[in-house]
């Protein structure tokens, strides 16, 4: 099967390139944003919520500028050196499947309708490095119970924009993926009050390299579950195919729940390298915490699963 291994770069290589994508281009990205409720023209309104991470937040320029967002290429830079192009605005969500209401949501008219809070989650990337990011997003409980959901309904698949036009990691087939990204959720892991739907970063509107305009954060998980640039949401009966289980599925199973006690087959999962703590010595290590730190949380969510089969 073929397979594409994710880099681990140097610490020298996480030093961001200088940010072309200033307030400016975010707004000129957000393109027919609306100019009352609650995306304003300047960033978003929001509340805080719950949930908020204790440590440090990283940096907004290493938010932005150290990305893994293949449609857009595979070094960490490329996502915001070439996501410029990329048309957030106008953008539709398709919720369907085993719903009594399906819905197709203008996400303006979305962000409007709810109240957008402001999380400070802790997240960690598969590759073992990881980021306290202060995301601005809806409760995906919230949006999915608006479609009335359906007993049948056992996982919650996703699938992001087909775009190889604006998206030139799609045209070149980076890493072998075959595109659209989907990924998916146990329902309960979806209705989860962590789990949610971004549509801002640091009180602004999503910028494009980081899913624009919105995206799944699931914070005890691995980041390659948060899809990106969601197009739509489909409740089903069964457990739906996901990018990178398809792919190398000895490698990234579907809960790709983080678990120190779990390495990946070609690295070890017990620490992890915390972009933006660089100093004279370069970036500092921790232990990785099983569920990311959520486990009081989630944990209950896999009680008597065996963690290391259901990786």
């Amino acid at each position: 099967m073929a397979r594409y291994s994710f880099p681990q770069p140097a610490a020298s290589e996480i030093t961001p390139k200088a940010a072309y994508l200033g307030r400016r281009s975010l707004l000129a990205g957000a393109g027919g944003l609306i100019a009352a409720g609650s995306a304003q023209a300047a960033g978003l309104r929001t509340q805080p919520g719950p949930f908020n991470a204790p440590e440090p937040q990283t940096p907004r320029d290493a938010v932005t500028h150290y990305n893994n967002f293949y449609e857009f290429g595979l070094e960490k830079e490329d996502p915001a050196r070439l996501a410029g192009q990329f048309h957030a605005r106008p953008w539709t969500l398709r919720i369907d499947g085993a719903v009594a209401k399906p819905l197709t949501l203008d996400i303006d008219t979305l962000i409007a309708r709810h109240t957008v809070e402001s999380r400070v989650y802790r997240m960690r990337c598969v590759e073992a490095w990881s980021m306290v990011i202060p995301w601005d997003g809806i409760p995906l409980a919230q949006i999915l119970r608006e479609a009335e959901i359906l007993s049948s309904a056992k996982y919650v698949a996703f699938r992001s924009v087909l775009r190889p036009d604006e998206m030139p990691g799609q045209s070149m087939g980076a890493g072998t993926i075959d595109w659209p990204y989907v990924e998916g959720l146990r329902l309960d892991e979806a209705m989860h009050p962590l789990t949610l739907l971004a549509v801002g970063l640091y009180g602004d509107i999503l910028p494009n390299q980081n899913g624009a305009p919105i995206r799944l954060v699931v914070p005890w998980k691995y980041g390659f579950k948060g899809i990106k640039s969601i197009t739509t949401i489909t409740l089903v009966d069964t457990m739906p195919p996901t990018s990178w289980n398809r792919l190398a599925a000895d490698e990234y199973g579907f809960y790709a729940n983080v678990n120190p006690e779990v390495d990946h087959p070609r690295w070890s999962q017990t620490s992890e390298r915390v972009i933006g703590s660089g100093g004279f010595f370069g970036e500092r290590r921790q232990p990785t915490r099983l569920f990311n730190g959520y486990a009081e949380q989630v944990a209950p969510l896999y009680a008597g699963m065996d963690l290391h089969r259901f990786y």
